[in-house]
């Protein structure tokens, strides 16, 4: 997904392009709770509108249950949307401040013609008493619930055509976190009792290996590596996840004292002039030449277990977390 930018003081022309995914290739299995992470501006929430055909891709293909919906027309995605919905990063501005969250939630309903056994009335109540509101709550409006409560409504927005695909845009990063907590349980339950599948997006990196199964890690437009979270916090391979992984709290200061902490140097580049080759190269500490001249290809690794894949000429192999299976915890 390349977004234009344009220049010029009375005609606006287009003087280059910001290079937000840059192919990213992945798989997302039923019933599966998929994360994505990565530092801000990596492209995780253009990915995920990607995925949810929010946006059309500048090039490249997005399948959905063996249909191709890269460029599907909006009457060609109407039976496929209520399959695939999203749950927005900020509950205020996510929620119509006119509507009361009766009309919020039933809204996709009303929009696919969907009349449910025993009325949207009765469906709205439902679906917040599964979120864990008060059904009474129907006729309020959103200024009148806290950020928690206010996403808990964005849930069951989500929930309300029975989707077999949630697309998480960083659902908890705007509330404290006890609230996060309540949340990412919430999401956790629901995505275990209706099987549905989940692209959890986040960088917050305990969140998302409480949540997720499988996890891939962004940098700059690009996945850098994909394994099972056992996998990938217990031996990670791209210099660049072993980096985020040291930068991660542990509750134990003695710990804290023993583990390797690894810090960047430099600034994430623009993804308008990204670096040649490896994009990770101008702040990787084990970068070479051959890294300015190959990109390396996201590939599984001899040593490494299968689906393990990591795109790195110099790959790591030393464990990071020692206790990792406490981080979940």
């Amino acid at each position: 997904m390349h977004f234009p930018v344009r220049g010029g003081s009375i005609i606006k022309r287009k003087v280059g392009v910001v290079q937000a995914v840059d192919g990213v290739d992945l798989d997302l299995r039923e019933g599966e709770s998929f994360g994505l992470v990565g530092e801000s501006g990596c492209g995780k929430s253009t990915t995920g509108r990607l995925i949810a055909r929010l946006l059309e891709p500048t090039e490249g293909t997005i399948t959905y249950a063996g249909r191709d919906i890269t460029h599907a027309s909006r009457k060609q995605l109407a039976p496929i949307r209520p399959e695939i919905q999203m749950i927005f990063q900020d509950p205020y501005s996510s929620l119509n401040p006119r509507h009361t969250v009766g009309g919020i939630i039933a809204g996709p309903m009303e929009v696919n013609n969907i009349n449910p056994p025993g009325g949207r009335h009765k469906k709205v109540q439902e679906l917040l008493e599964t979120v864990g509101l008060n059904p009474e709550h129907y006729n309020r409006y959103p200024h009148e619930f806290s950020g928690g409560q206010r996403q808990r409504i964005g849930v069951a927005r989500a929930l309300a055509l029975e989707p077999k695909l949630i697309v998480a845009d960083e659902p908890v990063s705007a509330l404290d976190v006890s609230i996060q907590a309540q949340v990412v349980n919430l999401l956790q339950r629901l995505q275990r009792d209706m099987g549905i599948a989940f692209v959890f997006i986040a960088h917050d990196l305990a969140v998302v290996r409480h949540f997720s199964q499988r996890i891939a890690v962004m940098y700059l437009g690009k996945i850098v590596e994909i394994a099972d979270r056992a996998d990938l916090y217990n031996n990670p391979h791209h210099p660049y996840t072993h980096a985020l992984l040291s930068s991660v709290p542990e509750a134990d200061p003695d710990s804290e004292k023993h583990r390797e902490r690894i810090r960047l140097t430099g600034d994430v580049p623009s993804p308008i002039n990204p670096p040649s080759g490896c994009r990770f190269r101008t702040r990787c500490w084990k970068a070479q030449d051959i890294c300015a001249t190959e990109e390396p290809p996201l590939v599984q690794l001899e040593s490494t277990t299968t689906g393990h894949l990591a795109a790195c000429h110099f790959p790591e192999s030393r464990q990071v977390i020692p206790d990792a299976e406490a981080l979940a915890d």
